[in-house]
């Protein structure tokens, strides 16, 4: 039985600093709008902060990571978000709060495509499972992170942010230790291609790749304003506490921290077109209820299926991106695991708008609808060319 590369698990770690610390900033929402006075537009420009530099500059560094390898953005990464969450404990000015969420936001672009890349190279054939692992790390950053900053923000005192600064620290310098060793692996893998006379892609399929684009953008616009507004919709429209909203987050996100390593493994044993499709055909239904849904323990029971269906999906996403840019890993990587959480943010201040003009349930009704268009799209993006090759031979 095939081991999993153990270095796997470290950029996994490294993804969990990066994700704890976007996760920190929807559960602070309700803060800042008590603190700074801010409507539902307001705090939600946030969220447009958060993934304005990183939805730009990610599938940047991503191309530019095939061309030029620069192993040195993944320990920064996790420097800049942590220490950039760290502030926003200590000040209550908007545009400082605003800038440190877009420059959090830029931490988090500038870490993906690289270890997304490095992960890809070294998960030999079990790649579903290596992806899964990986996405677990930033999964779990996700479900943890809200606990941590509501437990700072609500219950101890918002200068308790500065864990975020210095657990990210040392992770970065676990990662910087031990990225020599992995870039030895890596050199050593390419050798053996080159020696067995092995091609990982003989052209990208670029059209291929724009179908799945549209089931990236519809997972973004669930993952992220699913993110944004499930506290907020737990205080107004469920009348729960602030701390019952973040903690709805983390159970969203850990059932997500599971689902996503199980969907690695089905992706590798039933296939990832199957698994993708799968998910965004119970999106639909799961968001429609989800969304119409006035009743606390109904809307909890309801996280699970639309857990399923955000995250079951995510590692046949950036596998499936990865091969129809077989050429331009760094790219797949940047546009699948990048704007997989920016386009929803940058979509927030208008649903944001739309809560104030019309009511929070209103707004969300885009989640179920985006889905119908992501669940076309799911069964319209093809067998990858590659596959097809392997299996003929």
């Amino acid at each position: 039985m095939k081991k999993l590369n153990p270095y796997v698990y470290l950029f996994s770690i490294g993804h969990f600093s990066v994700d704890w610390a976007q996760g920190a900033i929807p559960a602070l929402l309700p803060y800042f709008i008590s603190s700074c006075h801010l409507n539902y537009q307001d705090a939600a420009t946030l969220i447009f902060a958060n993934m304005l530099l990183s939805s730009i500059s990610q599938p940047i560094f991503g191309y530019y990571s095939d061309k030029i390898s620069k192993p040195w953005f993944i320990p920064l990464g996790p420097v800049l978000c942590g220490l950039c969450i760290t502030i926003l404990g200590f000040t209550d000015n908007y545009w400082l709060i605003f800038l440190c969420s877009m420059f959090s936001g830029f931490g988090s672009s500038i870490y993906h495509p690289e270890a997304a890349r490095m992960v890809n190279k070294i998960s030999g054939s079990l790649k579903g499972q290596a992806m899964g692992s990986f996405s677990v790390g930033g999964n779990a950053g996700f479900a943890i992170g809200p606990m941590v900053a509501g437990f700072c923000a609500y219950v101890f005192h918002s200068y308790g942010l500065i864990i975020f600064g210095i657990v990210n620290v040392c992770i970065a310098l676990l990662l910087y230790h031990h990225i020599p060793n992995v870039l030895q692996q890596i050199q050593q893998v390419d050798t053996e291609e080159i020696k067995q006379h092995i091609h990982t892609g003989e052209e990208n399929d670029w059209k291929s790749f724009g179908k799945l684009t549209v089931v990236i953008f519809v997972r973004s616009i669930g993952f992220t304003i699913c993110n944004a507004f499930i506290p907020i919709y737990w205080i107004h429209v469920l009348h729960a506490s602030p701390s019952q909203g973040s903690l709805a987050l983390s159970i969203l996100f850990s059932m997500g921290v599971v689902i996503t390593f199980i969907g690695g493994l089905l992706s590798d044993r039933f296939g990832f077109l199957k698994v993708m499709r799968g998910s965004m055909c119970l999106m639909v239904p799961a968001m429609f209820l989800f969304v119409n849904s006035t009743n606390i323990w109904l809307s909890t029971l309801l996280l699970l299926p639309v857990a399923f269906s955000l995250f079951a999906a995510y590692s046949p996403i950036v596998i499936l991106g990865q091969t129809f840019l077989s050429k331009n890993i760094g790219l797949a990587s940047g546009v699948t695991l990048g704007l997989s959480t920016t386009i929803g943010g940058l979509c927030s201040p208008l649903v944001g708008w739309a809560a104030d003009q019309w009511g929070i349930s209103m707004a969300l009704q885009v989640l179920w609808i985006s889905a119908v268009f992501g669940a076309i799209f799911a069964f319209l993006t093809p067998i990858p060319k590659a596959w097809k090759t392997q299996r003929s031979k």
